[in-house]
């Protein structure tokens, strides 16, 4: 093992929140794992969502993600949603995806048929209402329960540019293993890369906000949930099937604070935990965005606040302007303090530190958490989550047929398309 390896698995054990950390100490070899996940296949089939967007297509990230993805041997469906496809573009990423040797389907959110479907469920009013990954993810969702074909179904990005098939291997696991308990999984990951760390919105946002929440409206068990997560933003997660019927999943940011959310909505401790999925992450990164409360971190931020106030809410907790007032506040002095504790950090292990760029985006956080205490007042009688696949069931039972129908029916007419045109490599 190198000299960083010994070290991590020596001192990087902890088991320090409410949830069960799985650390990676160094001692197995990808190959040893997918041998061990290839055996619980044959009890608990495996599948993979990926959630992505045709112009990723385009990018280095994802056509090295499906290059790792063809050597993995264990999954038995990959479900891909593709947002933002004209036809051409979809026939294109037919072709793209044709080289994974796993069964796998592309949703073509974008086409007639499952538009269609789409406006039939927004007759109903069970559709999701904002368009983003939330939407995609949910389509995804409800086609994997579907088809039945996966009992355990992994979730991560396509724009991850330090992909390695362990990072799914590692994340699939916990919830693979037939005599582990585990219902939910999440991964986490170191965020350092270009001499610098990354992670604003989760070291400079989520993390103070969740400790300045506890002193401002009391420690509670929801609260230290989610403060024992190491990296609770992270878009990488793996179910067990029968969690997918019942999750009500959010349409915006909040996806990620959500979804934890909800699993502990519906689950003891005992069946949530952590694992470590990678020795570092990188992938597309948000501009700050200063000046456009619509776009960016910005957007997120916002996004994420009114998550956590609409959470705390349906725990019991009263909201008003004046706690919103005193929270900003609260969190501002807290997030200050750790951007100290990150410089601190930085400069130990020799990397550059913006502490002008860090203090800035708190600024903008701070006012951005006054702003979505106003928002969620003022919008207190919004639905913030698609209505959940086991309701959509029960009010449509044909559901799943037509789901199934229209992406086989777009998979066959489109995918004796033109051969593979030339794309730009980003």
């Amino acid at each position: 093992l190198s000299e960083w390896k010994r070290r991590k698995t020596v001192t990087d054990f902890y088991q320090n929140g409410t949830i069960t950390t799985l650390h990676n100490l160094g001692e197995r070899s990808t190959a040893d794992l997918e041998q061990d996940l290839l055996q619980f296949s044959e009890r608990r089939p495996l599948g993979l969502i990926l959630p992505s967007l045709y112009s990723e297509i385009e990018t280095p990230a994802l056509p090295a993600i499906i290059q790792e993805l063809k050597s993995v041997p264990y999954l038995s469906q990959i479900v891909i949603g593709l947002d933002r496809a004209t036809q051409d573009e979809y026939q294109h990423a037919l072709s793209f995806f044709a080289d994974l040797p796993q069964h796998h389907r592309v949703l073509w959110n974008d086409g007639p048929r499952l538009k269609a479907i789409d406006a039939r469920l927004q007759e109903a009013g069970l559709a999701p209402q904002e368009l983003g990954k939330g939407r995609n993810v949910w389509y995804c969702m409800g086609y994997a329960l579907a088809t039945g074909r996966a009992e355990a179904i992994a979730l991560h990005d396509c724009d991850i540019l330090t992909y390695d098939r362990s990072l799914l291997a590692r994340l699939i696991y916990p919830v693979a293993h037939p005599i582990f308990g585990y219902e939910f999984c999440k991964g986490y990951y170191p965020r350092v890369s270009e001499n610098k760390i990354n992670g604003r919105v989760c070291r400079l946002l989520v993390s103070p906000m969740i400790r300045a929440l506890k002193r401002i409206v009391g420690e509670s068990p929801y609260l230290n949930y989610l403060d024992s997560y190491r990296y609770i933003l992270a878009g990488e997660f793996a179910f067990r099937k029968r969690l997918l019927g019942d999750l009500r999943i959010p349409t915006d940011w909040g996806l990620e604070i959500g979804v934890v959310s909800e699993v502990y909505r519906s689950n003891s401790n005992k069946q949530i935990c952590q694992v470590d999925i990678a020795d570092n992450y990188d992938h597309k990164h948000q501009d700050l965005s200063l000046n456009d409360q619509t776009a960016g971190l910005s957007r997120m931020s916002l996004d994420i606040a009114r998550s956590l106030y609409r959470k705390l809410a349906i725990q019991g907790t009263v909201f008003n302007q004046e706690t919103f007032r005193t929270l900003k506040a609260t969190y501002y002095r807290m997030a200050l303090d750790l951007i100290e504790t990150y410089r601190n950090d930085a400069m130990m292990n020799g990397l550059s530190f913006d502490i002008h760029g860090e203090e800035e985006a708190v600024e903008l956080f701070a006012q951005n958490i006054l702003e979505a205490g106003v928002q969620f007042l003022e919008r207190s009688s919004e639905a913030p989550f698609i209505p959940t696949w086991n309701r959509v069931f029960s009010a449509m039972p044909d559901i799943f047929d037509e789901l199934i129908a229209a992406v086989e029916a777009d998979h066959e007419e489109f995918s004796a398309a033109r051969a593979l045109p030339k794309v730009a490599r980003g």
